[in-house]
């Protein structure tokens, strides 16, 4: 299985007893969608992460970052100490690709240029602003 979505918090590592290490972190899923009455609704998923092979991928995985995951989905059911029942969806990671990281707060595009070589011939400094990712 293959999903993709922005992670909602660092990864975090886990140790095990046996010595073992695994990277936990939870995924937020956007699917949006039009209804009969041509309204746009938007909903979002979320869902709890493990990723055993290494531990020091949890370097690269910060909040917000825009990954794609490979695995298989596993379903939890329990009653928690209230008497409750809860339920939880636990992706078992087997590979990652991050598409993008961490949205950052001062963005290259949020700063002038400074200089008209630092654009491509024939593009203002307006439209390279424009042009950027992000």
């Amino acid at each position: 299985m293959v999903i993709t979505g922005r992670l909602t918090a660092d990864a975090e590592t886990a140790e095990l007893k046996d010595g073992r290490k695994v990277v936990n972190f939870r995924m937020a899923i956007n699917d949006r969608y039009r209804t009969k009455s041509g309204e746009t609704m938007e909903l979002t998923s979320f869902v709890s992460c493990s990723y055993w092979i290494s531990a020091g991928v949890a370097k690269i995985l910060k909040k917000g970052a825009l990954v794609e995951l490979f695995g298989r989905l596993d379903a939890d059911a329990y009653i928690d100490r209230e008497g409750n029942p809860v339920g939880r969806l636990n992706f078992h990671v087997n590979n990652i690709k991050l598409l993008a990281g961490a949205r950052k707060q001062d963005s290259l595009s949020d700063r002038p240029l400074e200089k008209a070589s630092e654009t491509p011939k024939g593009i203002s400094m307006e439209e390279a602003k424009d042009d950027l990712p992000f």
